[in-house]
């Protein structure tokens, strides 16, 4: 939760201003004079101070020096009730993020907080861009989150081993990238690393992709050739859709896994291999068996180790590194800088991903051709994504509803329009304020503020309005 100090020595402005924030679902500390925070400043991880200039003690000016000094990525907010514009310019100029002149107005408050934890944020997430893009390892998974993390470890296991693995999750997780990682940490690193999609591959020619072939073994057979098991021995088979392949080729590799020897097509040398297999899939592979579609016996054989790639939807802490991974990777350092505002972010994450990170590449892409730097709005998002193949014209049951709309989990469904036709005019028009105003509260997260002025009223009316319904806002 993002912290936020008040340090006032009048008790009505802490009162009033932490109140105003804890609305807002900030956490608020507070401090009557500097010492006490910059005490307070050194316990807990601040987000933003706002800070008085006349204190007992110790002057406002100077416990901003000190702060400076001290913390210098902590934007502080300064406020007075005598203020001029040399004490401003002074505050400025020392660092302060703005300067607020009691009294204070609450629609100012929310915008310069809003605002100075956005730069706050922006500043961070660029820090963490340099550190995990530009100079980013071959192979290396990015993400800060707790799912990532846990993969990172499933990985370095899986690395320290040369047991068989099986990597599951959708199509556009970044499996192949998993078993790269797996292959680059492990003792095998220093030879081959060979990738098969076995969906890819008519059934026809699987064997002989697999195991290679002897001249003339068929018809285009016109000279020898190595299949993927000879090219990877010594190092990693990467089998990617491993659930795709024939029963009658599983069978053959399932003999391979037994023996380490293969055979090529219309051959009659048996040549030794070490491979080590690392395969993946997008099917439940149980059910497969169960369903006589995949051999109970190779997938015991497969699933050594089982990793789990999570979907884009379940780490969306992620999801602006990746973004700014890919604008930075594919745009080259002749790229705009680009920026996401609150809003925008809050829409990337609310977003379902049916298209996991390759879908997320798609969309920097497009910001690259269609953007032209600066900062990325939620209109320009939502308008990239609604590109995607099949995200518009189908309908919900909704005239005019596109279909990009039911990946996001977080909105309400459309009232039924057929019901509320059903009402009389106050009831109807009650129904529809009540649903539009839920709606628009879940597209800023529950923060009234951001969401009275996305819909054009005042707080306080808003505040009105949710009693008025007995609508509730986590805090």
């Amino acid at each position: 939760m993002t912290c936020i100090l008040i340090i006032d020595d009048e008790p009505g402005i802490r009162s009033t201003l932490a109140s105003i924030l804890e609305d807002e679902q900030y956490r608020v500390y507070t401090a009557e004079d500097g010492i006490q925070g910059l005490e307070q400043i050194s316990r807990e991880p601040i987000d933003l101070v706002f800070l008085d200039v006349l204190l007992p003690r110790m002057g406002g000016l100077e416990v901003l020096e000190k702060i400076r000094s001290t913390w210098p990525t902590l934007e502080v907010v300064v406020i007075s009730g005598h203020a001029n514009v040399d004490m401003a310019v002074r505050a400025v100029k020392l660092g302060a993020f703005d300067f607020l002149e009691k009294p204070l107005s609450l629609d100012k408050v929310l915008t310069v907080c809003r605002n100075a934890l956005m730069v706050q944020k922006l500043r961070q997430e660029n820090q963490d861009l340099k550190k995990n893009s530009p100079r980013q390892k071959k192979d290396e998974i990015i993400g800060k989150s707790q799912e990532t993390e846990q993969l990172r470890d499933w990985i370095k296991q899986a690395a320290a081993s040369d047991a068989r693995i099986l990597i599951c999750g959708e199509n556009g997780t970044g499996k192949e990238l998993v078993a790269r990682a797996i292959h680059q940490g492990s003792s095998r690193s220093d030879k081959a690393f060979v990738a098969l999609n076995c969906a890819a591959i008519p059934d026809s020619l699987i064997e002989s992709e697999l195991f290679g072939h002897e001249k003339g073994a068929f018809t285009d057979a016109v000279a020898s050739r190595k299949g993927r098991f000879e090219l990877a021995s010594g190092g990693t088979l990467f089998l990617d859709e491993i659930g795709d392949m024939s029963l009658s080729a599983q069978a053959k590799v399932l003999r391979v896994i037994q023996e380490q020897k293969i055979e090529r097509v219309g051959g009659e040398k048996t040549l030794d291999v070490d491979v080590r297999i690392v395969a993946a899939t997008n099917k439940d592979l149980e059910q497969e068996c169960t369903a006589g579609r995949f051999r109970q016996d190779l997938f015991f054989r497969l699933n050594v180790l089982p990793i789990y790639v999570p979907p884009l939807r379940e780490r969306t802490e992620d999801i602006p590194l990746l973004l700014f991974h890919f604008l930075h990777a594919l745009g080259g350092q002749h790229a705009d800088p680009f920026d996401l505002d609150a809003d925008a972010l809050h829409l990337l994450q609310s977003y379902q991903w049916p298209g996991n990170i390759r879908e997320l590449q798609n969309l920097a892409e497009r910001i690259l051709v269609m953007h032209t730097g600066g900062i990325i709005g939620r209109e320009t998002i939502l308008a990239l994504l609604q590109q995607n193949p099949g995200s518009l014209g189908a309908s919900l049951g909704n005239p005019g509803e596109p279909e990009i709309f039911s990946h996001f989990s977080h909105l309400p469904k459309v009232p039924d329009v057929s019901a509320i036709m059903q009402l009389k005019y106050n009831e109807a028009k009650e129904s529809f304020e009540k649903g539009y105003l839920e709606f628009q509260l879940s597209q800023y997260g529950g923060v009234i503020s951001r969401t009275a002025e996305a819909i054009g009223i005042y707080p306080s009316n808003l505040h009105a309005k949710l009693r008025k319904y007995n609508i509730r806002t986590e805090r």
